[in-house]
């Protein structure tokens, strides 16, 4: 007569049999292994979001400065005292520009107040608050500002993206999963920018316009979060370099 099988679990018994203790013992700790190994490749393939923040740099105060309309507006702050002369991006609320409130005080000095959003070397002032964008008290006579500076043709790699979501007002704000929020805030009028792994002249984000120095065609939507190569004209404008595109030789990698 064949003896009883030990390695059978019966449930009524009131012990469970050595073997299978050993082969449930064995395969809990692996399937456990399996699922932190699993969540560390996970932790470790997802692409970084970025150190972008919001920075409430100005408090209750503004910035003053002239107004650029072209490529998109930009606040030149002239230099003061030991302070460089500075070149900041500016955005509407939401997925907008501030090119309507800003058509009328292009190359006239303004205040300008909001918060603002950074990551890296690569910042944008999101206009609100009390000050909001209007024209300086008094309306004195705009200051000097620097002539841009031409750095001749490049050809330039990177991702196309949106600099305010970029510098850090969403998380990731680049990759193909954030293509759509990318489209529907350059399409609002906010700044596209060309992001790179390399620095180029020192930075490693260039503000984008078209060969004319004015906003990019809706043609360039179909390239953005995706590595692509293009050429153009960089230029300097105090701390923000500007690429001028030709952007019918947008090339994806």
């Amino acid at each position: 007569m064949r003896g009883p099988d030990h390695g059978f679990f019966v449930g009524y018994f009131k012990s469970v049999p050595p073997a299978v203790k050993r082969f449930s013992l064995a395969a809990g700790v692996a399937l456990v292994s399996a699922f932190v190994a699993a969540a560390v490749a996970l932790a470790v393939a997802t692409g970084d979001p970025g150190s972008g923040r919001f920075d409430n740099e100005l408090g209750p105060e503004a910035m003053t400065g002239v107004l650029e309309q072209h490529p998109y507006p930009i606040l030149r702050v002239p230099a003061l005292g030991g302070r460089p002369a500075r070149a900041v991006m500016l955005s509407g609320q939401g997925k907008a520009g501030v090119q309507d409130p800003s058509a009328a005080l292009a190359g006239k000095t303004v205040e300008v107040g909001g918060v603002f959003v950074k990551r890296g070397d690569v910042d944008i002032l999101l206009v609100g608050g009390r000050v909001g964008l209007r024209a300086a008290e008094g309306d004195p006579p705009p200051p000097e500002i620097a002539p841009a500076v031409p750095l001749g043709r490049w050809r330039l790699t990177g991702e196309i993206c949106d600099g305010k979501c970029y510098a850090g007002a969403m998380k990731p704000g680049r990759g193909l999963a954030h293509k759509a929020c990318a489209n529907l805030c350059i399409t609002g009028g906010l700044p596209p920018v060309l992001v790179m792994a390399l620095p180029v002249e020192g930075a490693t984000m260039v503000l984008l316009a078209d060969r004319d120095g004015g906003p990019l065609p809706d043609a360039v939507l179909d390239y953005t979060a995706t590595p692509v190569e293009i050429e153009g004209t960089l230029e300097r404008r105090d701390d923000l370099l500007v690429f001028r595109v030709d952007t019918d030789g947008v090339k994806v990698l």
